[in-house]
């Protein structure tokens, strides 16, 4: 087997994420003309060029990112052994790591943690963050799973597995200010004040389906899925809430809201997704094949 310099390969990948010379010098403490020296001599190995290098600008060539994506792969895989080595195979408790969207609501990531609980020992750590964030992540196996309100896109499916989770139906709540509301529904909507969810979501693209069909405009006076947000506009009776009628109840019961309507057809959907991987964790693994979620109402 032909010998191959892997910190060449690592160099050459740090560069290409970060797009300059410049930058992967400053990230990994070492000199440019180090870093040039060293991709040059890794094209040389592959007898191949990686780069496309006009005016100081960096661009992968075609045989470059497939390299890219190689590395990508050989780097991710590194960690995952990491993982394996010291919180999986050789430890009696499992670390699994939970990607969970802004959105999703607390009780879904409560039941999240009881089925891993349930499913042996274990370590839960939780992070939080947008889409492109979560699932790159995921991608890189530094989380197991991420939960979210939407599946991975169709252009994903290769790097990417989705199973449906749940669908709940939503429901509008206001202070007491806009009981009046549920009289005329839903053209008593038309101009009042919403807190609604971000563009990209399928909850707000059956939102606006809805409004669309009645031929209502709504006042979207801020886009937010941050329950502490709506909490506060909503007591303040500034705005008027769709929610998922399980997160719904909780605004009910801790700050007196009220249900004014449920809408028809729109719903909120959840989803589990997972990457492939190597060496799965056994505990994603299991989670991923057999996790349900139905909301049961709690005393808060």
């Amino acid at each position: 087997m032909d010998w191959f310099n892997y910190h060449h390969l690592f160099y050459f990948w740090v560069t290409a994420k970060e797009g300059s010379i410049n930058k992967a010098s400053k990230k990994l403490g070492i000199g440019q003309p180090t870093i040039s020296t060293l991709i040059k001599t890794l094209e040389e190995s592959l007898e191949q060029n990686l780069f496309n290098r006009q005016n100081r600008a960096l661009a992968l060539t075609e045989v470059g990112k497939v390299v890219f994506d190689y590395a990508s792969q050989i780097f991710a895989l590194g960690n995952e052994l990491l993982e394996v080595v010291k919180d999986g195979t050789f430890s009696q408790r499992v670390h699994v790591h939970f990607g969970v969207l802004d959105s999703v609501p607390k009780h879904l990531v409560q039941s999240l943690i009881l089925s891993a609980q349930k499913t042996g020992p274990c370590v839960v750590s939780i992070l939080e963050g947008d889409e492109e964030y979560l699932f790159r992540e995921l991608q890189a196996h530094r989380v197991d799973l991420v939960v979210s309100n939407f599946p991975a896109s169709i252009g994903d499916k290769k790097q990417f597995f989705s199973r449906f989770l749940a669908k709940h139906s939503v429901a509008i709540y206001g202070a007491k200010i806009f009981k009046s509301l549920k009289l005329k529904f839903p053209f008593s909507l038309q101009g009042q004040p919403f807190i609604m969810p971000s563009l990209h979501s399928k909850f707000r693209h059956d939102l606006n389906h809805f409004f669309q069909t009645n031929n209502i405009n709504v006042d979207t006076i801020i886009e937010t899925q941050d329950t502490s947000i709506q909490k506060l506009l909503g007591i303040q009776g500034m705005v008027l809430i769709p929610l998922p009628e399980f997160a719904g109840v909780v605004l009910v019961k801790e700050i007196k809201l009220l249900t004014l309507v449920t809408l028809q057809k729109v719903t909120e959907d959840f989803w589990v997704v997972s990457s492939p991987r190597q060496f799965q964790n056994p505990l994603a693994s299991n989670l991923m094949e057999n996790l349900t979620w139905k909301y049961k109402s709690i005393t808060v």
